[in-house]
């Protein structure tokens, strides 16, 4: 586990969005409670970026 300036928790819609637009300028630490959709968020959106 590394240093972040910032941490989120929850990954639906908003929350993914604000992740991708916070991860610009920051670290940022994302936590959602069902897994799977923390993994999606991490190998289809980020990737994407």
């Amino acid at each position: 586990m590394g240093n972040y300036e910032i941490g989120l928790i929850g990954l639906s819609v908003m929350g993914q969005n604000l992740a991708l637009n916070i991860a610009r300028n920051h670290s940022i630490a994302v936590y959602n409670r069902t897994t799977s959709k923390t993994k999606d968020f991490m190998d289809n959106k980020v990737e994407n970026q």
